[in-house]
C-alpha cells in the first residue's frame, strides 16, 4: 500500500513538471517568434497554458494520441498471428461490437 502512494506521488509530480515545462516552451516560442513575425504581443506563462488547453480542445482529438495508436498496433500484430479458429473464438467473445476492422482484412485475404 505504501509503495502505491509513492508511485502516485511520482506521477503527480511528473505531471506538474511536464505541464510547467510545456507552458514555458510555448511561451518562449511564442515570445521569440510571433512578436517579430506578426507583431503580436508577448504572452506570459498562464496565457501559454491557456493556449495549450485551447489547442487541445480544438485540435487534440480528446483522448486519442500515441497510447491509442500503440494499442491498435499491438492488437493488429496479435491478430495477424492468430489462427482462423482463434479469430472466430475472439469475435464471438467480443460480441457484435467487436473489432470489425481486423475481420475485414481477413475477408479480403480470403477473396
Amino acid at each position: 500500500m505504501r509503495k502505491m502512494r509513492f508511485v502516485g506521488v511520482r506521477v503527480v509530480v511528473f505531471g506538474i513538471v511536464a505541464v510547467g515545462v510545456a507552458g514555458l516552451v510555448v511561451s518562449g516560442l511564442w515570445n521569440a517568434l510571433l512578436p517579430a513575425i506578426l507583431g503580436l504581443p508577448a504572452i506570459g506563462f498562464w496565457q501559454a497554458l491557456g493556449l495549450l488547453v485551447l489547442s487541445r480542445l480544438l485540435f487534440g482529438g480528446h483522448g486519442g494520441g500515441w497510447g491509442s495508436r500503440m494499442r491498435k498496433a499491438r492488437l493488429a500484430r496479435g491478430w495477424a498471428h492468430l489462427t482462423p479458429e482463434e479469430r472466430e473464438r475472439f469475435r464471438q467473445a467480443m460480441g457484435p461490437c467487436g473489432p470489425r476492422r481486423f475481420g475485414e482484412a481477413d475477408e479480403a485475404e480470403k477473396v
